[in-house]
């Protein structure tokens, strides 16, 4: 891809770094804070936050996860704990919170909008971990979305992952998140792992939940950018540009301001 060929890694790394360092300093708090999921994204985060030299607190938060999921999140940490003196872990295992909470709650007949809220409801519960320990460290929350999840498809939940004080990768594609985590020694197997969101509890993928792949889709994003519609494609690259023009419609309340009624008008 064209974008990637011109991809500095050197100068984003040190472009993202001093921009978190910067908010720090502004926002007069102690460090940072990032959920670790054994994911490439969660990964790329927290290492460019230890590369600030503020305390950066990795939290594990399984919930029913699956031991693969686990490993690399496990494995990651250790590898920053080796390199960087100001990176530390907490574990807050949410399982039995969830499983409490989750029976405490009514059930529908609709299996499908069930699985996807309890879904969100995991995500919702780790936010709310993540900030009980920014709260008694003074820290930021620290969010791992990349552009296509946060601003193309809106794959994320709202006030779950999407809660959080400040995105240093928001602006970054997946293909550029990839290369910039090979630049920064993130873990092969990390690296290579096929992309999922964890919340179902099953070995589902991001590509199965969205019909696509990140590399499709970020073709299809740069492409609506552009002004292009679905009738300038054919095939699978038709139907992949439909599947973002859907995800970004349905998703953009996620994306845009909380709607105001503003009395200005009377």
């Amino acid at each position: 891809m064209e974008q990637a060929k011109k991809f500095n890694a050197q100068a984003v790394n040190q472009h993202i770094v001093n921009w978190l360092k910067n908010y720090a300093t502004k926002a007069r708090v102690n460090g940072f804070v990032v959920g670790i999921s054994g994911g490439i994204d969660s990964a790329l985060t927290s290492t460019l936050c230890a590369q600030t030299e503020l305390p950066t607190l990795c939290v594990e938060m399984p919930i029913h996860q699956a031991a693969s999921q686990v490993l690399r999140g496990e494995e990651h940490i250790q590898f920053l704990l080796n390199k960087f003196p100001n990176v530390s872990r907490a574990k807050a295992d949410l399982t039995q919170s969830y499983d409490v909470l989750a029976q405490s709650l009514p059930t529908t007949a609709n299996v499908e909008k069930l699985n996807l809220t309890l879904a969100n409801t995991r995500a919702r519960l780790r936010m709310t971990t993540l900030y009980y320990y920014a709260g008694i460290h003074g820290y930021l929350v620290v969010g791992t979305g990349n552009k296509i999840e946060d601003f193309g498809v809106g794959f994320f939940t709202k006030y779950g992952d999407g809660g959080v004080d400040i995105s240093p990768i928001a602006d970054l594609m997946k293909s550029e998140v990839r290369l910039l985590s090979e630049y920064l020694g993130v873990t092969a197997n990390i690296i290579t792992a096929k992309p999922t969101d964890g919340l179902f509890g099953d070995d589902r993928s991001d590509e199965d939940q969205l019909g696509a792949n990140y590399d499709e889709l970020e073709e299809a994003m740069l492409a609506h950018e552009m002004g292009k519609t679905a009738a300038d494609f054919e095939g699978r690259k038709q139907v992949v540009f439909k599947i973002y023009e859907r995800l970004n419609r349905i998703n953009q309340h996620k994306m845009t301001p909380i709607p105001i009624c503003e009395l200005k008008t009377l």
